[in-house]
């Protein structure tokens, strides 16, 4: 059995959509579904078994059956509003939580994938997966980089694989009900059907209008890397980047999507004083590591995922 955390959500749904592709559908799957939004991700899934979050939580801390013959956890499952201001509530779900799915996969020698972010980088330049790189901006950027630091510290003692992947800014299908968190493709989709216009950040950060930079990796080619650590018998155990290893702008992302429309324009907006201590207005993957571990598959160009989003969203 597989188990998904965070399978109802955007990259896990996709995980279990491209598990079922291979044939697997003996996955249990590990969310908190109170958002009925939600149930649209997974309308179409394949799954053995459902367990709540809190259920699942409870049961694996207290060291209590969670299933049979569970090779591989996927944990997925957390809290991505980078806007959030409950620091105890991130760090229980982001911390607290992944500590003990840690824990428990350590324990009965289960692989266990997790996602660690890029927010973890922050105000950084620099993107290897090393501490002197890392310089978080904001709640969710520290909560993922103290799971991180815990892992590193017991990685000496672990016979079993655990790998954290650092995911960049990641869009595609299945992220609608994300709202505020959804990606600036899936917004400037919702700005040309209302009204034709992107609004765009104006100038900041010694950037010119819409020239701030991210490393944009569609969710089809995150999956492939998500499963293949999974696949992989020797596989070094640690944190991995997760992202394409280039830097496109906003300008990018707004041109091919008006491109694809045909029509449109751009407007720029001024940068929200309140983000400017907390943006990141350049990301760029390092994947050294990942390349020297073996993984070979490539990644797809801003143009060429926002051009197969927008076949998906609008067919």
């Amino acid at each position: 059995m597989i188990v998904v955390t965070g399978g109802a959500g955007f990259i896990g749904s996709n995980l279990i959509k491209s598990l079922n592709s291979s044939g697997c559908k003996d996955i249990l799957l590990v969310d908190e579904l109170s958002d009925a939004r939600n149930y649209e991700c997974i309308s179409d899934c394949s799954i053995a078994d459902y367990r709540d979050k809190g259920e699942w939580r409870a049961s694996i801390e207290s060291e209590a059956s969670v299933g049979d013959d569970i090779e591989c956890v996927f944990h997925l499952g957390a809290c991505s509003d980078t806007t959030e201001t409950d620091e105890r509530y991130m760090m229980d779900t982001n911390f607290a939580y992944s500590r003990s799915v840690f824990n428990y996969c350590v324990r009965n020698h289960i692989s266990l994938i997790y996602a660690s972010s890029a927010a973890v980088y922050g105000k950084g330049t620099e993107f290897e997966e090393t501490p002197h790189c890392e310089q978080p901006l904001n709640i969710y950027g520290h909560s993922k980089l103290a799971f991180d630091q815990y892992v590193r510290s017991r990685l000496g003692d672990i016979d079993s694989l655990v790998v954290g992947l650092r995911y960049f800014n990641v869009y595609g299908p299945g992220e609608q009900h994300k709202g505020r968190m959804a990606s600036v493709a899936w917004h400037f989709h919702m700005q040309m059907e209302s009204h034709e216009t992107l609004r765009v950040f104006a100038a900041s950060h010694g950037y010119g209008n819409g020239e701030q930079e991210r490393d944009f990796i569609y969710v089809d080619d995150v999956i492939k890397v998500t499963r293949w650590c999974a696949e992989q018998p020797y596989l070094n155990s640690g944190i991995y980047n997760c992202g394409t290893g280039r830097a496109e702008t906003f300008n990018a992302v707004a041109n091919a999507v008006l491109e694809w429309y045909g029509r449109g324009r751009i407007e720029y907006i001024d940068f929200p004083s309140d983000l400017e201590a907390a943006y990141q207005p350049y990301t760029r993957a390092d994947l050294s590591r990942l390349r020297s571990n073996g993984y070979l598959g490539g990644f797809r160009a801003v143009a060429d995922g926002v051009r197969e989003y927008l076949n998906w969203l609008t067919s």
